[in-house]
């Protein structure tokens, strides 16, 4: 998608797949994974907090210390796993080459200037305008990044080289916490744009 302008962008005809089965799949157990990875990290959060504060235990996954750590380490199978096939696929099928470059700065900066003014258009689904393409890849790092801190988290001894290079453990939970907390102003900002347009949510369902 590209920002507004007097010529219109070519529409999908209504059957045209948008978004692919396996697209569909993994980015609803992403989702899933995702959100159950966070719900249950607040709660493991409480048990030892970073900074001052604890997060409500109602919106919270595990009910206690143990069970919350059982949660999470389900969740980071599935986050994984699924996590491994998508970006796969995406390599394979040339699909992470035509959805998400080029990512170009300028073009970044002139598609967020026509978002908050309003003005992106988003009359082909198929295509990502700039500021999309930088999310969604800022999303994929952010799990990344949640899954290689949290291996130090929980095998701090068997990842020396990773503990290292995130700071040693103190500064990896640092690092979990805040990827943890950017993933959710993502999820927050893409559920917002959903609702703004509402067929994507269709496509991302059906395909089409």
């Amino acid at each position: 998608m590209t920002t507004a302008s007097a010529s219109s962008p070519t529409r999908l005809a209504p059957t045209e797949v948008v978004q692919p089965l396996w697209v569909r799949v993994t980015h609803w157990l992403n989702a899933l994974g995702a959100i159950l990875m966070v719900l249950s990290g607040w709660r493991i959060y409480n048990a030892s907090p970073i900074f001052g504060f604890r997060f409500p235990e109602s919106i919270t996954l595990g009910g206690w210390l143990a069970g919350a750590l059982q949660w999470h380490f389900a969740a980071m199978w599935l986050l994984a796993v699924n996590g491994i096939a998508y970006l796969a696929l995406n390599a394979v099928t040339g699909r992470a080459r035509r959805r998400f470059l080029p990512l170009l700065p300028r073009q970044f900066v002139a598609d967020l200037g026509a978002a908050l003014h309003g003005h992106l258009s988003h009359d082909d689904p198929a295509r990502y305008n700039a500021v999309q393409k930088a999310a969604y890849v800022g999303a994929t790092a952010l799990l990344v990044l949640m899954v290689l801190s949290g291996l130090v988290l929980w095998k701090s001894v068997q990842f020396p080289v990773l503990r290292t290079l995130l700071g040693g453990y103190e500064s990896a939970r640092v690092v979990h916490f805040l990827a943890m907390c950017a993933l959710v102003v993502f999820f927050i900002v893409h559920v917002v744009m959903v609702v703004r347009v509402p067929r994507t949510l269709r496509t991302m369902l059906i395909g089409r």
